[in-house]
C-alpha cells in the first residue's frame, strides 16, 4: 500500500482548494483517530459524522444553529447527530465513550459504501472548561487516495453566550459553564465575572482568559491549569 502523509491546518481556504480537486475513486472504510492536544482541556463527548457536501454542522462567520448551541453550551450532540442521520449521513457518536481527557486519543470506524454521496467530514465537541468553546472540523472532504492525513483543528466560539468563565449549568440560553467530574476539583467559584456579551456568529475562539484566584477573582478557570493556544487538536484519517 502507498503510504501518503500530509499534514496541515483546517481552514474555509484549504477546503475551497480540495473542494476543486476531482475524486477518481470512492473510498469505503475510513480510520479516524482524534487526538486532544492540550494541557488540561477535556472534550465533551465527540460526534464524527460523514455527510453530503450540502450538509454542515456549523460554518465559520455564521449564526449557531440550536444544535450547535446545545453541544457548544452543555456538550448535547443529539441534536447535530439528528441533523445528519435526516440526511443519510452516518455518524460515530461518543467514541471515547465520555470525556476525551488532555493528551488522549480516540477513533472511530467510517464507512460510506452504502451512500457515496457522503464525502465529507465533520467533527465537534465542546471544550470544557468553557462557556460556549468547542473542537471543530467543518466538511472536510474525504481523501480517496490510500494512506494516512494528518489535519490539525482548531477551537471555535459558537457566539451564542458571553464568556464570563463562571460555574454554570451548561443549559442553553443560560450563563455560565458545566463542572462535572473530574472538573470539579479543579475549577474555581466566587468568580465575579469576565466582561463581554455573545458575538452572535461562529468564529475562531480567543482561548480562555482565566485568573489565579480559585476562590474568588474575575474568572473560576484557571490561568495556569486551564489556558491553551491553538491548535487543539489532531485528527489522523488513514484511507483504507
Amino acid at each position: 500500500m502507498h503510504i501518503k502523509t500530509t499534514t496541515r491546518l483546517f481552514t474555509p481556504l484549504a477546503f475551497m482548494i480540495a473542494s476543486l480537486v476531482p475524486l477518481t475513486s470512492v473510498a469505503a472504510d475510513y480510520a479516524i483517530e482524534i487526538q486532544n492536544l492540550t494541557r488540561g482541556t477535556y472534550f465533551t463527548p465527540l460526534l464524527v459524522a460523514a455527510h453530503p457536501d450540502s450538509t454542515h454542522l456549523f460554518q465559520s462567520g455564521m449564526a449557531a444553529s440550536s444544535a450547535l448551541q446545545a453541544m457548544a453550551e452543555g456538550g448535547d450532540i443529539a441534536g447535530l447527530e439528528a441533523a445528519v442521520t435526516a440526511v443519510a449521513g452516518q455518524v460515530v457518536a461518543n467514541p471515547a465513550a465520555g470525556l476525551l481527557l488532555p493528551g488522549a486519543s480516540t477513533s472511530a470506524m467510517i464507512n460510506n459504501d452504502t451512500n457515496a454521496a457522503n464525502t465529507q467530514l465533520s467533527i465537534v465537541a465542546m471544550l470544557l472548561p468553557s462557556n460556549d468553546g468547542f473542537v471543530g472540523l467543518d466538511s472536510l472532504t474525504l481523501p480517496t487516495e490510500p494512506g494516512t492525513y494528518t489535519y490539525n483543528l482548531n477551537a471555535y466560539d459558537a457566539g451564542t453566550e458571553a464568556n464570563n468563565e463562571l460555574r454554570g449549568s451548561g443549559m442553553s440560553g443560560q450563563p455560565g459553564m458545566p463542572v462535572p467530574p473530574p472538573l470539579e476539583a479543579e475549577i474555581g467559584m466566587n468568580g465575579t465575572g469576565q466582561s463581554g456579551s455573545a458575538e452572535g456568529f461562529v468564529h475562531i475562539h480567543r482561548g480562555v482568559l482565566g485568573d489565579m484566584d480559585a476562590a474568588g477573582g474575575v474568572s473560576d478557570i484557571s490561568a495556569t491549569a486551564h489556558r491553551w493556544l491553538n491548535p487543539v487538536a489532531r485528527i489522523t484519517v488513514t484511507v483504507q
